[in-house]
């Protein structure tokens, strides 16, 4: 990925007229992106990552409908602090009209908006228009060679405007999505992980939703112990007896090493959410004092919020 920041450009009257305090403190600031560039080179996939960063996202936007999008970002700031669009050669005005829409743009809103501006290699998207088999919008009756010289030629000016420039010939999907994270977010944000132990029990099947499956059924089964049946794991008395087995406290000290040395890289991977299965026979008692323990002992891992879920535990054996 190769990026580049323009110099700082004047704007206008707003700089010597900055809004009041009062006013700011009345309307939050809006992050306003203008997601834009060459077909093929990864909008959608931009899009996307957009969206799992809570973006309110609108696709193929016209370039006359752009200040009113931006209006509606500042009036609705409260419900919709981070907005994005996407425009490009799609809408036939786009190329002529936008420097000069979005220039005035520049200077109206409060918050300045960002125009991020994707591009790669002739060569790769010709190998992306071959793979999708999709007419490039420029050339539906001509090869995709010469419709993308056009558009590469017509967006030389708005890719002056960007704030950013993405190569994405040599990203992938996920790479691309990363990116995003990182340049949108900030790598703060961007670390952000939803961990989810999940509880079950093998005799209901295993989760389809698990990425990791751990099977405790080799620890002691409190099911045999009377007056342990009818509670939980969750329950004090199940807990001291899952705890006074060692092998239960050597499993949790082995896999507590095993998942804080995995998750700083699955956050640096940017994925969003991680569902650790721990099973057991009914999904009752070991699964749910194991699920309940990572739970509590993973609280302090950077960059990953911890929370559990038992879907059996209100199965009667």
């Amino acid at each position: 990925m190769t990026a580049r920041r323009p110099q700082a450009r004047s704007r206008g009257s707003r700089a010597s007229s900055p809004p009041s305090r009062a006013k700011a403190r009345r309307r939050p600031a809006t992050r306003f992106i203008v997601l834009t560039g060459l077909s093929g080179a990864g909008k959608s996939q931009a899009i996307r990552a957009l969206e799992d960063l809570g973006y309110f996202c609108v696709d193929n936007l016209p370039v006359a409908m752009l200040p009113f999008m931006a209006e509606f970002a500042q009036q609705h700031a409260n419900e919709h602090d981070r907005i994005a669009v996407v425009m490009d050669v799609r809408e036939p005005r786009f190329t002529p009209d936008f420097p000069s829409v979005y220039r005035s743009l520049q200077k109206t809103m409060e918050t300045s908006p960002t125009l991020i501006f994707l591009e790669a290699t002739q060569a790769e998207l010709v190998r992306r228009f071959s793979e999708t088999r999709r007419p490039h919008p420029l050339a539906s009756d001509r090869p995709v060679t010469e419709g993308l010289d056009d558009e590469r030629a017509s967006l030389r000016p708005i890719k002056a405007m960007a704030d950013e420039v993405i190569d994405t010939t040599s990203l992938n999907v996920h790479e691309l999505r990363q990116a995003f994270l990182q340049l949108v977010a900030g790598r703060r944000q961007a670390s952000t992980l939803v961990l989810t132990f999940l509880s079950f029990g093998y005799h209901y099947g295993v989760p389809a939703e698990a990425d990791l499956v751990f099977d405790v059924r080799f620890l002691k089964n409190p099911h045999w112990v009377p007056t342990l049946r009818p509670q939980t794991g969750r329950d004090r008395a199940v807990a001291n007896y899952m705890r006074r087995q060692p092998l239960a406290g050597r499993f949790l000290k082995r896999l507590d090493a095993f998942l804080r040395f995995v998750l700083p890289h699955y956050v640096a991977e940017g994925k969003a959410y991680l569902t650790v299965a721990i099973g057991c026979t009914g999904g009752r008692h070991r699964s749910v004092f194991i699920a309940e323990s990572l739970k509590r002992d993973l609280r302090d891992v950077r960059g990953v919020t911890t929370k559990v879920r038992h879907r059996d535990i209100g199965r009667l054996a």
